[in-house]
């Protein structure tokens, strides 16, 4: 492990010896500690994909810990290429913008169905979960949708229900910028209700195209301009569905890699998000 991940699994090994926790059989900390570290040795490979102005970059850097990344290129199907995100064992894949083109469109759909049509040697799927950022001020989502049905959907078959995760970025430029509470970072009532039935639609507009239910997450992934900086909002829930879906066995992959910016998770329309993701984690370890 590199020193930063070897930091980040004492810090979970603290956790366990504050909360004295046990595992099913009685065993101590000890046992769960070596089963921490099988598990953190686990790869997982996350897809990004959205339009271009999304924000699917700063959703990127707004989770993760980026700046220790290895950053390369994956598949290239003639003009269309994927850059990848290496943080030790956790791979970001980012898709290029989609919206720019008919023929740049193709070409994008076309590294994507080439990237989730990669296997590992056991001969699985490489890539986990595709979290697709849409941008939640924007009525314009038809050609992701597209994308959705026709590239994203039938490569991960049955199981795309599970693998699938919807973010509805720029919340906070919903009703253009309007109904925003700058003090809070949070909205107010007029703008929850419209996020909230927002979320709703996308979800029961791919439910009517697929027959799939996907979750669909509303948050702000925050930005930094020049002298003025907004911090994320509801990027905690963004998180917790995240590992929700994600194999409990890979979980620790991906929180051993999460910006350390605390200021990123203070900001949620439920602070019990924050609860949830710690349970998700601890599941993982004690079971």
């Amino acid at each position: 492990m590199s020193e930063q991940t070897a930091t980040r699994f004492q810090d979970l090994l603290d956790l366990l010896n504050l909360l004295n926790l046990q595992d099913e059989d009685g065993a101590s900390t000890a046992a769960s500690a070596e089963k921490l570290l099988h598990l953190t040795n686990e790869k997982f490979n996350l897809l990004m994909v959205g339009a271009t102005g999304s924000g699917k970059s700063s959703t990127i850097n707004a989770l993760f810990d980026t700046q220790v990344a290895e950053v390369g290129t994956g598949v290239d199907p003639e003009t269309a290429s994927i850059d990848c995100y290496a943080l030790d064992n956790f791979c970001i894949w980012d898709t290029p913008g989609l919206g720019d083109g008919v023929e740049n469109d193709i070409a994008i759909a076309k590294a994507i169905k080439a990237k989730l049509s990669e296997t590992d040697p056991e001969g699985a799927q490489v890539v986990d979960m595709v979290l697709i950022v849409l941008d939640a001020s924007t009525k314009d989502l038809g050609t992701v949708y597209t994308l959705l049905n026709e590239v994203v959907i039938p490569r991960l078959g049955s199981e795309a229900e599970q693998r699938i995760l919807i973010g509805l970025n720029q919340s906070d430029m919903a009703m253009k910028g309007r109904h925003w509470d700058e003090d809070a970072n949070t909205p107010d009532e007029v703008l929850q209700d419209f996020l909230d039935r927002k979320a709703d639609s996308v979800q029961q507009r791919i439910r009517e195209a697929t027959g799939l239910n996907l979750n669909v997450v509303c948050y702000c992934a925050g930005y930094t301009e020049e002298d003025e900086q907004r911090k994320p909002y509801n990027l905690a829930k963004l998180l917790h569905c995240l590992l929700a879906q994600t194999p409990k066995e890979k979980r620790l992959t991906v929180v051993q890699h999460l910006n350390e910016d605390p200021e990123n998770w203070v900001h949620n329309e439920d602070d019990d998000y924050r609860r949830r993701t710690l349970s998700d984690v601890l599941e993982t370890i004690l079971t």
